[in-house]
């Protein structure tokens, strides 16, 4: 088995980045999910779930952590990171509710002007990270921006399978995974507890229940008209309600991936 692709995220719904190596620390792979969009008026986080269009929205990791805005028909726009204890702004995900940095007036107008309503675009340093969702991980084990876990895992053959029961092409950004994993059979990773990638280890810590955002084409915005593969996915991969496809896991520890390590099952 090896590591056959890696992907971040820099904003949180917005589109991904295919990478072929990637620092990986205390909340994931290096500058993975640290930005995040939230209503102006309540800081509620925003996802494609309810926008669509941030499909279509590059934003560019740079090595100082800052980010580019990209969007068909706006200028692109840099963004530095804030200071960590400057301009304080609550904000919510799911159940958690904490104190982040904004990312300032311009930021926010931009990134407005493309989604069409007012929003402001807020920073998590690494201090400000939440903890994960009771009863996972351990007390020092922490998440950035992601829905609840720093890091998540999916095998090719899943997906192969899940494409050859949909009977068409799916593409694994539908999916959003730091980690793909080839030369298992289908869902072993269902099975896996702890992991070695190269020289670094990681705990599998629960399965990643899916939405309705898998039914956005990652190229083009658009929802699938028949709610694949989420459809076909709840015929066979759901318990208690739930729709599972992939694992969330957290590494022990900081260091280096690259695409064509080594993967061990421990």
């Amino acid at each position: 088995m090896h590591l056959s692709a890696l992907y971040r995220y820099p904003l949180k719904s917005a589109r991904g980045e295919a990478l072929q190596t990637s620092s990986l620390d205390l909340l994931g792979l290096g500058g993975d999910r640290r930005w995040l969009l939230v209503e102006q008026g309540n800081g509620r986080f925003l996802t494609q779930r309810m926008y669509p269009q941030m499909s279509q929205l590059t934003a560019l990791h740079s090595a100082d952590g800052s980010l580019t805005l990209q969007a068909s028909g706006h200028p692109a726009l840099h963004v530095a990171v804030p200071e960590p204890d400057s301009d304080l702004r609550g904000i919510t995900i799911w159940r958690d509710t904490f104190r982040v940095p904004d990312a300032g007036d311009a930021a926010a107008q931009w990134l407005s002007d493309f989604i069409g309503k007012d929003v402001r675009l807020v920073h998590v340093p690494e201090q400000r990270a939440r903890f994960l969702p009771g009863g996972y991980g351990l007390i020092g084990d922490r998440v950035a921006f992601a829905d609840g876990f720093p890091l998540l895992l999916i095998g090719q053959a899943s997906l192969d399978d899940l494409a050859a029961r949909v009977g068409r092409p799916l593409e694994m950004l539908r999916f959003r995974p730091n980690l793909v994993v080839q030369g298992a059979e289908a869902f072993a990773e269902d099975g896996w507890k702890r992991i070695r990638i190269g020289e670094m280890e990681f705990r599998v810590l629960k399965p990643c229940e899916r939405c309705i955002m898998t039914t956005i084409d990652p190229q083009t915005g658009e929802r699938s008209a028949d709610r694949e593969p989420l459809a076909t996915l709840r015929t066979y991969r759901e318990k208690e309600g739930n729709v599972l496809f992939g694992q969330n896991l957290v590494a022990d520890g900081a260091g280096v991936l690259e695409v064509g390590m080594a993967v061990t099952v421990l």
